[in-house]
């Protein structure tokens, strides 16, 4: 779904450049939930942004679905940290502005709206502005409307990290029911060990800063399919094992 091509990043300094990341290649399967792992300021969120369209790479290439990204695309959503929901708006027309902003009819889009606000259990807040709803109701409604234009590929960036840590929890079954009923390919920046276990078939470390490179990539698949029970899985001898040797590798690529 998505190919990385000896990607590197760079912002404007008072010296020049400051790099913040550096030859990153990698593939990201279509299907599957890729986890980003790596110290504040490895690059996590620029790489993020370059896959989205959002930034312009230094150098290097991206390529989703074999096309270049050369910009924000429709079959794209994006999870920012903050949620990105408008607080003048709305459950449901933070939910329906991709659609209004696509140009759907105005039926489709009231229908489509409906449709996951209920499936999201915000039915009953659709009036209800984003400052009115707890954490977890917010973050299912950023999930909600980043569906709401049906894309292929979802990118999230930490969208678990201001909630407390059973509604963190609720939330990360939350996208593992998701990615069982809607065909997405999903990458996710964390800086949890345990939920990039939890969540991800594939695992990329980045290590450093100024820049970040790729430190390794971790094929979790085996420890993904055999969860039988999401909250279950926790508690695996194999879900324990495989946070324990991320641990060991990340504390190894400390500078």
């Amino acid at each position: 779904m998505v190919i990385l091509e000896n990607l590197s990043i760079s912002y404007p300094s008072a010296d020049g450049s400051l790099p913040a990341l550096g030859g990153f290649s990698a593939v990201f399967e279509t299907g599957g939930i890729t986890a980003i792992l790596g110290p504040s300021g490895c690059g996590k969120t620029s790489l993020l942004n370059v896959i989205a369209g959002l930034k312009k790479p230094s150098a290097g290439a991206v390529f989703v679905e074999g096309t270049p990204v050369s910009g924000a695309r429709k079959d794209v959503a994006v999870i920012f940290q903050d949620f990105g929901l408008l607080p003048w708006k709305t459950a449901a027309a933070n939910v329906e502005l991709p659609l209004l902003l696509n140009k759907v009819p105005a039926k489709e889009r009231k229908e489509r709206t409906r449709a996951l606000l209920d499936e999201f259990g915000l039915k009953d807040f659709a009036c209800y502005y984003p400052g009115q709803l707890s954490g977890g109701m917010k973050q299912r409604l950023a999930v909600s409307r980043s569906l709401a234009s049906s894309p292929k590929l979802l990118l999230m960036d930490e969208p678990f990290s201001s909630l407390d840590a059973l509604s963190r929890e609720d939330a990360q079954n939350l996208l593992l029911s998701l990615h069982k009923k809607h065909p997405l390919t999903i990458v996710i920046v964390t800086h949890s060990i345990e939920e990039a276990v939890f969540l991800a078939d594939d695992i990329f470390i980045i290590k450093g800063r100024n820049p970040g490179k790729l430190a390794t990539r971790i094929q979790n698949s085996p420890h993904v399919n055999a969860r039988i029970s999401e909250k279950s899985f926790r508690d695996f001898p194999g879900f324990q094992e495989m946070c324990r040797r991320i641990r060991e590798i990340m504390e190894e690529s400390l500078p």
